[in-house]
């Protein structure tokens, strides 16, 4: 069975107990019991498990399928076994949706800052795929999207952007119960911070690119059974992730962009040495380049 399936049978069998972590948020008049994400069990390092594909921005340079749309992820879903890394902006009425600009012009059938506009608004407008063609769909909510990751069993990261706080995007996953479809992703050692103590329960994507960042998220008070450590678009010393792997965190590794232009060039080869090197997750551009070279299938 392929890593990611046996991943998510643990999530919904983990998910059915109901169970509760050891950790808890206490307040002068309560202690409140935080249930913990399947994700931090299903994520943690093994020697034997399979490399997973993250898909950048939920798929990029498809024909006919823009990036941060959910007909999209339903359609590589459908192909390959993967997760789906994706950015999540914020409208003038505060409906936390997926896009990855603060512009419109690039990815949507409309202009001006995102920000400008109400849901409501945004829906005059379709989306574009990366060569510029129109397409039908519209801007997907966070919502809409985690409900289909739920339905369907399917993983992603969150990618914040600067308008959106963790706060905001915290509480809508736990409103809709998401914990075990959701990564949270943080870029240094105080976004890391904020986004455990305002969510011990769920796993955490921390930037890890060299020793002394792996140093300071070593000796913060996250554990490291919450982290799965970005090791940047650079290749480090195999070393490296050896020393990940020491504290059981899993590896991801960012080929998106002169990674995978550099594997395309050489016959896909690259993917398989990487992976042998210790890169857990690559995340990517080229999703189905990366599954046959690796023989991922669904």
């Amino acid at each position: 069975m392929k890593y990611l399936y046996v991943v998510f049978l643990f999530i919904g069998l983990v998910s059915c107990k109901n169970n509760t972590t050891d950790t808890s948020v206490s307040t002068e008049t309560e202690v409140v019991k935080q249930k913990q994400s399947a994700l931090i069990e299903a994520f943690k390092y093994n020697p034997q498990d399979e490399p997973i594909i993250s898909v950048h921005r939920g798929g990029k340079g498809l024909k006919d399928y823009p990036e941060n749309c959910l007909e999209t992820l339903q359609y590589i879903n459908d192909s390959i076994p993967a997760i789906f890394e994706i950015d999540v902006a914020q409208t003038r009425d505060n409906v936390l949706v997926l896009m990855h600009d603060n512009t419109l012009e690039r990815t949507t059938t409309g202009t001006d800052r995102l920000n400008t506009y109400t849901y409501q608004e945004l829906l005059a407008f379709n989306l574009v795929d990366d060569f510029g063609h129109e397409t039908t769909y519209k801007i997907p909510t966070l919502k809409e999207v985690l409900l289909w990751a739920k339905q369907n069993h399917v993983i992603l990261t969150l990618d914040k952007k600067r308008t959106v706080s963790f706060d905001a995007l915290i509480a809508l996953v736990k409103q809709l119960d998401a914990e075990d479809v959701s990564i949270i992703i943080t870029y240094d050692l105080k976004q890391a911070i904020e986004a455990y103590q305002l969510a011990p329960d769920l796993l955490l994507s921390v930037s890890a690119r060299n020793q002394k960042e792996l140093d300071w998220l070593l000796h913060s008070k996250i554990p490291t059974q919450n982290m799965l450590a970005f090791t940047g678009t650079r290749l480090s010393p195999n070393q490296f992730y050896k020393t990940v792997h020491s504290y059981g965190i899993k590896t991801i590794l960012g080929t998106l962009g002169n990674l995978d232009n550099q594997a395309k060039a050489k016959g896909e080869v690259p993917y398989t040495i990487w992976r042998d090197k210790g890169i857990d997750v690559f995340a990517t551009d080229r999703p189905f380049d990366v599954a046959k070279a690796l023989h991922i299938k669904k």
